[in-house]
Formats: structure tokens, sequence, C-alpha cells
């Protein structure tokens, strides 16, 4: 490993199990849908940001409870995502959304928080480089819309190059890149949606940032180069919601067999907002913190088991997808986990917590910041 940034999310493998086997996306759905009785869209459409689209499935989530809500709006849905994987894994939920919801605009973009929600690089340099596709989509069936997507994988792989930082070991962009995608049969009720978004106008209804940082990065970290911009791009009434790992839970309890006293998650909320407060000076005042109380925060998510599973004894593949689950949550590195499986001691101690728990379990927080007048 020598002096190389240690990072806990470099194998896929490890997301990819902890996505099959965890309902977290969907509880972060159902929380997102919470907002929309809050907000009241203006034209063109219903701008939503989603900083962090993963493989799609809040996104697309998030978008069915905007059509159930307001089903003659049209919605212009953003979804910054650096990973080329969870790219083609997002556009494979989106036929549908085209079919249910035609007046919909979808971007997808690799930009950094400070420069996604408006579409644009900051550098003159980058800006000059961007690679802007936009892909009207013929027909009227989500069969034909998945056929079209996935003819895009080509520029996908020329847009989607990344590079690892010196500094961190994150991925950042090669080249900057945006996808537009709408039915060409709507482009006419569309093209004030489009116009918006061709002219960089950052301005959103709604913002998810649903664990967009890692929860070791420094609190001046997550407000300045996500908290920040985000705040930036809302329009008067949009709302932030933001959801993150709470830790004391069974999650947590496992991760403290192995390694005592770990703690991943050191900066609550209320550490963010008051720092977004000092970070943003006078603007703060345009802005309404949410201070809202553990028991409307605070929710839990789990990893699917059947009640046969539970037992005096555990299946290994049971035990291998609880013990995934906990060190994703909790962010170990790959230096650490390669001496823990040394011997049984994980898997035992993931026994213990899924017996003492009748499974295993996880909690995260959520917050919002309103907009009262754009920053």
């Amino acid at each position: 490993m020598g002096d190389q940034p240690q990072r806990f999310y470099d194998s896929r493998q490890v997301y990819l199990t902890f996505v099959t086997n965890c309902n977290e996306k969907w509880k972060i759905a159902e929380r997102s849908a919470q907002e929309l009785a809050d907000i009241t869209p203006r034209l063109p459409a219903f701008h939503l940001f989603d900083a962090g689209m993963g493989d799609g499935t809040v996104l697309s989530n998030v978008m069915r409870a905007i059509h159930r809500r307001f089903p003659t709006v049209p919605l212009f849905a953003v979804g910054k995502e650096i990973s080329l994987e969870d790219v083609r894994l997002g556009l494979e939920k989106l036929p549908d959304r085209f079919v249910e919801h035609p007046a919909t605009v979808v971007v997808i973009t690799n930009l950094n928080y400070s420069e996604a929600p408006w579409l644009k690089p900051s550098n003159p340099e980058n800006a000059d480089n961007l690679m802007w596709l936009e892909v009207e989509l013929d027909g009227h069936s989500a069969y034909e819309y998945g056929e079209q997507l996935r003819e895009l994988d080509p520029q996908l792989v020329e847009g989607w190059h990344v590079t690892a930082s010196s500094k961190s070991g994150n991925p950042l962009y090669v080249r900057p890149s945006v996808i537009v995608l709408y039915r060409r049969d709507h482009r006419f009720l569309l093209e004030s949606v489009l116009e918006h978004c061709r002219n960089h106008i950052g301005a959103y209804d709604l913002v998810l940032a649903s664990q967009p940082w890692r929860a070791r990065v420094s609190t001046s970290f997550k407000v300045s180069r996500v908290l920040a911009p985000l705040a930036r791009c809302l329009r008067s009434g949009g709302r932030i919601l933001v959801v993150q790992g709470y830790g004391r839970d069974p999650g947590l309890e496992l991760i403290q067999e192995i390694w005592p006293g770990e703690n991943p998650f050191q900066a609550d909320r209320h550490a963010l907002l008051d720092a977004l407060s000092d970070e943003l000076g006078s603007s703060v005042n345009n802005l309404q913190f949410d201070r809202i109380p553990d028991s409307q925060s605070i929710f839990r998510y789990q990893m699917h088991t059947l009640p046969s599973e539970i037992g005096s004894s555990i299946g290994t593949s049971t035990l291998l997808a609880a013990w995934n689950a906990a060190i994703y949550v909790a962010q170990i590195d790959d230096e650490r986990l390669q001496k823990a499986v040394s011997s049984r001691d994980y898997l035992d101690a993931t026994a213990r917590i899924i017996r003492k728990h009748d499974g295993l379990w996880f909690n995260d927080e959520s917050f919002v910041v309103t907009c009262r007048d754009p920053i």
C-alpha cells in the first residue's frame, strides 16, 4: 500500500452487495418523497437535483413520487455521478419514467459539486472541453427507450473516464460531460426547460444529498465542497434534504467488536448546520435550517433476511452479507479489512450481533435546509 491513500469503497463488489442486501435506498426515497408536500413548483418545470445518483434507485423512485403529486408538471431532473458503472445502472431505471411522465428532461453529469447544479465547468479550459450530448428519444414504449439508452454506451465510455486524485485518492473526471435526455415528441413542450438547461440556470426545487461524502472527512470539507454549493443552487422555496450515517446501531456495534472504539460518524447534523452557517456568512439569512428532533430526523434501514436464516446456525452467506454491510457503512479501509478477515473472529462476532438483534439494521439521520430567497 505504501503511501497510497486508503479508501473504503474501492471494491465494486462491496458496494453492490450492500445495495442488494439492504433497503437503505428505498428508505431514503420514502424520506425524500415527504418533502414534496412543502414544495410548490414554478415555471418552467419541477427542478430536481440528485447530488450523487449512484445506481439510480433513489432518483427513479423520487421521480415516481413527483409524478404522483405533480402529474402534469414538466420535470427537469439532474443526476450527478462520476462512476460509469452506476451511470449504466441508473439509465436502466429511466425508460418507464419517460412513459409515465413524458414531459421529462433527465440530465446525467460527472461534474463536481461546485459545477454540476449549473451543468457548467468552473475552469474555462474544462468548459472548452465539455462533452454536451442531447439525445431525443423516439417511440412510445419503455422497451424502445431502453434500447436507445443502451446505445449510448460508447459516449458514456468516452465521457466518464476518471483519474485518481494524488491527494485523496478520490476519482476525478478526465473530461467534463453532460448528457441530456428527453422525448422527441415532447420537445415543443419542453423547449423552455431545455433553455434553462442550456443556459446553466441552477434553480432547484428539491436537492437530494444522500450520503454525499465519506463520514471521516472533515466538517469543513463537507460544508465548503458540498453543502454550500448545494445551498447556492436553490430557488426560492427550494429544499435540500441531506441524509448521512448516524451510527448507534447494531451495524456499528459489530464494527466495534472488531475495532473497539471505532466510530466514523463524528459530525452530526447539528455540527454540519453550525458549520454551514459560518461558511455562508450573511447569506445564511436567506436560508432556514430545519433543526428537527431525533424522532423526526433519524430513520432505520435493515439488511434483508428471512426468519429461517436467523437461528442457532446462521449460514455463511448471511454472515458475509451482514459483515459486508457493516464494513461498507462504517467505511473500513482495505488494509484493516485484510487483517480482520485473517481469522474467524469477524464471522463469530457477526453471528453474535445478528442473534442479539434478530437481524442487522442501521440508522441514518436527515435534515433539511430551505431557501427563503436565492443566495
